[in-house]
């Protein structure tokens, strides 16, 4: 801060306020190092001097203290630019009427701890006298003190924070690299899935088409096919009627080994009783005569049976007198023509073991509705059917009781 001088402060009296010229020279020093920032007082010095000051800092503040105690080109340029800069603090001061009124509100700033703008305001002010003036001087020079002392705390922070950021940074940067890594190795990752997603995508696309147009194909087969439905179960119930059958063969080959066996226990019980007792021979039992087969011109319809049997079959019938026909009952002969030879038959002798279900099925069908004689035979040998016509012919003459 600049020497004092021992020049008193007149007592000021109305409303104007002084100029940076008219200011103790005691206050020209603190006035230019806290209300001007020193790039501010630089720029202002240039645009005074109209050209470039190249004086340091100190050089700079001395030249500009020593300007301030007379009226000049640059007391003016700094007066102008503290009531710009300063003119919203400095509207608030002119509510004060008084002396007091005056300090209080400087003593308010130091507490806020803004004192550039108070200490301008209030030194300027009409009401500013010497003693106020004094206590201004003496509350900013202990703040200049504090604020150096604060000064070389905060360098002493700075700088240690300057090394904690120098660590952090370099962390930082280590970080940042090991992010950088993760990242480029994700993203390679996400491309590798992104493909094969592609991808499966277009094999999904694919089986897709694939699936509609085989449903395409398969509802015009359809509708193609207007009994589609109806042969679909007229299979699975042949299906059914198949196994059936096979249930019923095997029932069937159960019994005729029963049979057989019943058969042979017979005739060992027929030979015990032929056999004399107590000596004796017993007379011979005279044996019943053949039944002979008289078929009276009689049409025989064999539906099913062996093909190779079927001459066998023509030949038996017709030297019973009777008139032979055929149907092999099997699965491509059409309706009409089953139908055709049934109705012309007076008897139909039915080989179970060699037709089909649907042949089977029309044939009882029909003898049922039109009360014809219909006989069902299991084995289609010759033999058979000569003991089943010997069967029929024994019926028919056997007199009602």
């Amino acid at each position: 801060m600049c020497n004092e001088c021992s020049h008193p402060n007149p007592a000021v009296q109305g409303s104007r306020r002084r100029r940076l010229w008219e200011l103790p020279p005691q206050c020209h020093c603190p006035v230019v190092g806290v209300c001007f920032p020193l790039l501010v007082l630089r720029q202002l010095v240039n645009k005074a001097l109209g050209g470039t000051a190249i004086t340091d800092d100190y050089d700079l503040h001395v030249g500009a203290v020593a300007e301030c105690t007379k009226r000049s080109r640059l007391s003016e340029v700094l007066q102008k630019d503290l009531e710009s800069r300063y003119a919203g603090t400095v509207r608030s001061f002119r509510l004060a009427k008084d002396t007091p009124s005056v300090a209080g509100l400087w003593a308010a700033a130091v507490r806020k701890g803004d004192v550039s703008g108070a200490f301008w305001a209030t030194l300027t002010h009409p009401r500013c006298d010497d003693v106020l003036q004094e206590m201004v001087l003496r509350d900013l020079h202990m703040l200049q003190h504090q604020a150096g002392a604060a000064v070389r705390i905060d360098v002493a922070q700075v700088n240690d924070l300057i090394k904690e950021n120098g660590v952090l940074g370099r962390e930082l940067g280590r970080a940042q690299a090991r992010c950088t890594r993760v990242i480029h190795d994700k993203s390679a990752e996400i491309e590798q899935l992104r493909t094969q997603l592609i991808a499966q995508r277009a094999v999904v696309i694919g089986k897709d088409s694939r699936i509609a147009f085989l449903t395409q194909d398969l509802d015009q087969l359809k509708a193609s096919l207007p009994e589609f439905e109806n042969i679909a179960k007229l299979r699975q119930k042949m299906a059914q009627m198949n196994a059936r059958q096979a249930q019923l063969e095997t029932q069937n080959t159960q019994l005729r080994q029963q049979l057989s066996e019943a058969q042979r226990a017979s005739s060992l019980r027929d030979k015990d009783d032929t056999l004399p007792q107590n000596g004796e021979r017993q007379q011979d039992i005279p044996k019943e005569s053949p039944i002979r087969i008289h078929l009276k011109q009689k049409t025989v319809l064999c539906v099913g049976g062996r093909n190779g049997n079927v001459s066998n079959y023509r030949d038996v019938i017709e030297r019973a007198g009777g008139l032979f026909a055929h149907h092999d009952g099997g699965q491509e002969d059409k309706q009409g023509a089953l139908d055709s030879v049934l109705a012309a038959a007076d008897l139909v002798i039915c080989q179970t073991g060699c037709i089909s279900h649907n042949a089977y099925w029309r044939v009882k069908d029909f003898c049922k509705r039109t009360g014809k004689q219909c006989v069902f035979v299991e084995n289609p040998s010759t033999s058979s059917l000569t003991r089943t016509l010997l069967q029929i012919t024994a019926d028919e003459t056997v007199p009602p009781s």
